[in-house]
């Protein structure tokens, strides 16, 4: 390998890996707990049959899980201005990417809560708690306990997910190396670092999700015994 490419990889890395620091995990971090919460607001709505509201949410599943993430921030970026909706880069990517993965979480959230056993919610009335109680206290712990695996699965998909972004000028980390091979001429060697650099911390975050994963199926088994115990 030559001193050359040696140079060109060494300053990639720099700036590739500052730019993962300042804007992709960012916009990863930040977009995600939206996209949580937007999740657990619709498969709430749709686990209690609210009328209007559960329509509502079956539509935004519908339209955000049915179009690609790509066209749907080029429509928010370029598009929206047309109609006097003018946003920054950076906060219409976390706009897309939280409405987007919303979608997709929110049917693991109501399948998840869909696993509970109704007699919880009897025997939540039974000890006199309310609906929003048994609901809190109750159900959801016990749901997301279920939910922890593909939540994990759809943080890391995000992460990867967030190169797109540089398709509206969110400087990322894949920007950063579109514009370091705009002028050095070498695709091959700085895709490769930034191919590297997501591989990391996605394997960060799969060894994070294993060891949760264990402490849950701990939990869950010691639970159990003493269920059987009962």
């Amino acid at each position: 390998m030559s001193e050359r490419i040696l140079s060109i990889l060494a300053e990639g890395f720099v700036k590739i890996f500052v730019a993962s620091i300042q804007v992709t995990i960012p916009l990863t971090v930040i977009a995600f707990t939206l996209a949580f919460l937007i999740a657990l607001f619709m498969a709430m709505v749709q686990y209690a049959k609210v009328p209007v509201l559960k329509t509502v949410a079956r539509l935004y599943i519908w339209i955000f899980r049915g179009t690609p993430l790509l066209v749907q921030l080029f429509l928010a970026y370029y598009g929206l201005p047309m109609l006097g909706i003018v946003m920054e880069a950076f906060p219409c990517a976390i706009l897309v990417f939280s409405l987007n993965e919303g979608a997709y979480c929110a049917e693991t959230m109501r399948s998840a809560l869909e696993a509970v056993p109704e007699g919880q919610f009897e025997a939540g009335y039974c000890v006199g708690m309310n609906y929003l109680q048994i609901m809190f206290h109750v159900v959801l712990p016990q749901a997301l306990r279920t939910a922890f695996p593909p939540l994990s699965n759809s943080l890391i998909a995000m992460l990867k997910n967030t190169s797109l972004a540089a398709e509206i000028t969110v400087a990322d980390m894949f920007m950063a190396a579109k514009k370091i091979v705009g002028r050095t001429y070498e695709p091959l060697w700085l895709y490769s670092e930034v191919a590297l650099i997501y591989l990391l911390y996605s394997t960060v975050l799969t060894f994070v999700q294993n060891h949760y994963e264990k402490k849950l199926s701990s939990y869950n088994s010691r639970e159990t015994s003493v269920k059987e115990a009962d």
